[in-house]
Order: C-alpha cells, then sequence, then structure tokens
C-alpha cells in the first residue's frame, strides 16, 4: 500500500487512476480498476443517451460493490449540436456519483453545483498553466498529462518529467502525472518528482476487461514505443494515436489542405473507430495510444497487471532504500 494525498482523496490501496479509454471505459473495466485496488472512470461521452448513461452508472456502482468510482466529462469542442454537459452533471448528481473526471474547458462553470453535491473533482489538463487555472476555481486534485500520452496531450507538447516536476512546484491540490505511464517503476519516479500519483491509460488496452477484440490488443502487444503518432494540430486538437494507415491518410490531408475539418470528418469519426475495435482491423479509425505501449506485453486481468505494477514500485522503492543508505569510503 502507497499512502498519497490521491488515496487518500480516492480512499484507493495505490495512487493509480485509470484513465478513460473513450468507448473501452465500461463499467467492467472501471469496475476492476476498483476492485484491484485504483480508481477508474467511465466515458459519459460514449453513451450520448442520458437513459443509457443513467443506467450505465447505476449497473457500474453494483459491479464496484462499494469500492470508490467516478464518470469522465469531456468538454473538448463538440462536432455536433446538441450540448448536454449540463444535464450530464445533473444525472452524475442525481445518482450520487462519488468522484467527476473533467477535461477539455475549465470546470468553472459546473465546480459549485458538484460540489454542493458532495463530488469530488479532479480535473486533466494539458499543461501546468491550465491546471493552475483549474485550481483556481475550486477542483479537488488535477491530473497533468505529458506529450507521451495518447488522446489529447495539447498543444504545448512538453513532456511528463518537466509536467511532474513542474506541477510538483507549483501546485498545492493533489496532482497525478499521465503520459507514458506503464510500469510501477515510473509510478515512483512521479512520487519522487514530488507527485501524488500517475494516471495509466494505454497499458490498460490489453486488460481481459476491455472489450476491444483480440486482434486489436494482439497488435499493441507488438507495437514498440515508436508506433504512435500525431496528427490534427492543424484543428488546434492534437492527437497522439495508433500509427495506422488512417492517421498517415490525417496526416496527409492536414499537409495539403490545413483545418479542412469537413474533410478529415470522414476518417476522424468516431463511429469508424468503434467498428474497428470491434473488428480488430487496428489499420482503420483513429485509437488514441500512447507511447507506453510498449510495455502492455500481454492480455490478461486488469487486476494482474495492477498487481505487477505494485511489485515494481516495491522493486524501485527498495532500490532507491539501498541508494540512500549506501555510504562510500573517503
Amino acid at each position: 500500500m502507497i499512502e498519497t494525498r490521491l488515496t487518500e482523496l480516492f480512499g484507493t490501496r495505490l495512487p493509480i487512476i485509470a484513465g478513460g479509454l473513450q468507448w473501452l471505459a465500461t463499467p467492467e473495466y472501471v469496475a476492476a480498476a476498483a476492485h484491484a485496488g485504483i480508481i477508474g472512470f467511465m466515458t459519459a461521452a460514449s453513451i450520448p443517451d442520458l437513459d443509457k448513461l443513467r443506467d450505465e452508472i447505476r449497473r457500474c456502482r453494483d459491479l464496484c460493490d462499494g469500492k470508490p468510482f467516478g464518470v469522465n466529462v469531456s468538454m473538448l469542442p463538440k462536432l455536433v449540436e446538441g450540448e448536454a454537459t449540463q444535464k450530464v452533471f445533473d444525472i452524475i448528481a442525481d445518482e450520487a456519483v462519488p468522484f467527476v473526471e473533467t477535461s477539455g474547458h475549465s470546470p468553472e462553470a459546473y465546480i459549485g453545483g458538484l460540489q454542493d453535491a458532495g463530488i469530488k473533482v479532479i480535473h486533466k489538463a494539458p499543461s501546468v498553466r491550465f491546471a493552475l487555472k483549474a485550481q483556481s476555481v475550486g477542483v479537488d486534485a488535477v491530473a497533468v498529462v505529458g506529450a507521451e500520452c495518447g488522446g489529447h496531450p495539447g498543444l504545448d507538447m512538453i513532456g511528463s518529467m518537466v509536467q511532474g516536476s513542474l506541477a510538483a512546484r507549483k501546485l498545492t491540490i493533489p496532482v497525478a502525472i499521465g503520459g507514458g505511464i506503464g510500469n510501477g517503476d515510473q509510478l515512483v519516479a512521479a512520487l519522487a518528482l514530488g507527485a501524488d500519483g500517475v494516471v495509466v491509460g494505454t497499458r490498460f488496452l490489453v486488460a481481459d476487461e476491455v472489450w476491444a477484440h483480440p486482434d486489436y490488443k494482439k497488435h499493441l502487444i507488438e507495437a514498440s514505443e515508436t508506433d504512435t503518432t500525431l496528427a490534427l494540430q492543424s484543428l488546434r486538437n492534437t492527437i497522439r494515436a495508433l500509427a495506422n494507415e488512417t492517421m498517415t491518410e490525417v496526416q496527409k490531408i492536414e499537409a495539403e489542405h490545413p483545418g479542412d475539418i469537413d474533410a478529415l470528418m470522414p476518417l476522424i469519426s468516431g463511429k469508424i473507430g468503434r467498428e474497428a475495435l470491434q473488428t480488430g482491423d487496428w489499420n482503420k479509425g483513429v485509437h488514441s495510444v500512447g507511447q507506453s505501449v510498449v510495455f502492455a506485453d500481454q492480455i490478461e486481468p486488469l487486476a494482474d497487471i495492477v498487481q505487477r505494477m505494485d511489485a515494481e514500485a516495491s522493486a524501485a522503492l527498495a532500490r532507491i532504500k539501498t541508494l540512500a543508505c549506501r555510504s562510500y569510503a573517503p
């Protein structure tokens, strides 16, 4: 057991957050995290039907059996009409969800209502400057992601080592570091930087409880740290995703027609990515994958992945203790 301000906040055994995996962050995934001694977040944006979202929150609570869980609410710019953010937060409050992870825009407009409902809020930001803004509006904790992360690393593209040290120096609330985190050694490194824990997403993509096709998971296991790439910079919405045929085409269109959302939508549509996860055709669609994919080495229960990370962290702490206690003759 590693005790930090994050484990105190969430009531977990380890200071690890199972990052939202868009379509894949189901109640089964979140419950697996809860029973492994960490916290996971369902992704509300993947369940646009509000009645279905309420049902899935209730199912997640039942599966977690009293253990902590949360819901992620992305406030990235919507490409379709019908903004439902407030309605989503209303359902979360009605269902007494204990934790919310916000991302995208500042959560300032919603903080008061959420905290009045007794909900703790952690905001995920792509740089320390945005994390400081979130702190100023009253969030309970922040997660700062580095350039290595899958999904949206922001525009500044600052690495996790710099983000971690800078966040620990500038923020006073609990902070988790994400981006390229996939083993227990890195958890200890983040704690050494002054962070209170880590966010892990890509590493969990090969967990048994993630419903993606076995062929998709097999490709991730075979991938290296160089098998991701960047796109959508021309839309000011940079994404790090699995290098595949779709991303190559997206990059080609951006080079020739920067900012042309109409030309890009047939390729970046979430529907295409979801279908590819079902069929295992990893070459189709845009799949958020970070550089920590190199640590995904086998398909296994999420609890086993967490157990290995725990053992790696214990070994890393023991190495540090040996170094700290070593004396050198003059």
